[in-house]
C-alpha cells in the first residue's frame, strides 16, 4: 500500500471523527459544561447573598439582644426599686406596731404598779392594824414593845401578812 493513501485515510478518518464528534459528542459535552458553569456561579452568588443575609441577620440578632439586655436591666432597676419601696413600708409599720405594742406593755406595766401599789397599802395598813392590836392587847413594856415593833418591821420587810 501506498503511505500517501494510509495518511489520506487516516486524515478522512480523522475528519470524519472530528465532524462525529462535533455534530454528536461536543454539544452535549459542552451543554453539560456549561450548566455545570452556570451551577456553580449560581451557588457562589448563592453563598455571597447567604453571607451577606447572615451578616445583617447577626447584627439584627445583635440588637434585638442589646435591646433585650437594656430591658432586662430596667426590669432588675424597677425590681430593686420596688423592693427598696416594700421594705421601707414593712420597716413603718413595724416601727408603728412596736410603739403600740410598748405603749399597751407600758399602760400594763403602770397598772400592775399601780395595783401593787395598792396591795402594798393594804398590806401595810394591815399590818399597821394587826400592830396596834398587838400593841394595845399586852401591857406597854419597853420591851415588849420594841419586839412587837421588830417583829412588824421583820414582817414588812419579807411581805409576810
Amino acid at each position: 500500500m501506498n503511505i500517501n493513501a494510509t495518511i489520506f485515510g487516516q486524515a478522512i478518518a480523522f475528519i470524519l471523527f472530528v465532524w462525529f464528534c462535533m455534530h454528536y459528542i461536543w454539544p452535549p459535552l459542552m451543554a453539560t459544561i456549561e450548566d455545570r458553569q452556570k451551577e456553580i456561579t449560581d451557588s457562589l452568588v448563592f453563598a455571597e447573598n447567604a453571607k451577606k443575609e447572615s451578616e445583617v441577620t447577626k447584627s439584627s440578632a445583635n440588637a434585638v439582644l442589646q435591646e433585650a439586655k437594656k430591658d432586662a436591666q430596667a426590669i432588675i432597676e424597677m425590681a430593686n426599686a420596688r423592693y427598696s419601696q416594700i421594705l421601707e413600708k414593712a420597716i413603718i409599720e413595724a416601727e408603728k406596731e412596736r410603739k403600740k405594742i410598748v405603749t399597751q406593755a407600758m399602760a400594763r406595766i403602770n397598772i400592775e404598779r399601780q395595783k401593787v401599789k395598792e396591795e402594798l397599802c393594804q398590806h401595810l395598813a394591815l399590818l399597821t392594824v394587826e400592830g396596834a392590836e398587838k400593841i394595845l392587847e399586852r401591857s406597854i413594856n419597853e420591851s415588849d414593845h420594841e419586839n412587837v415593833i421588830n417583829t412588824l418591821i421583820t414582817k414588812l420587810s419579807k411581805g409576810i401578812v
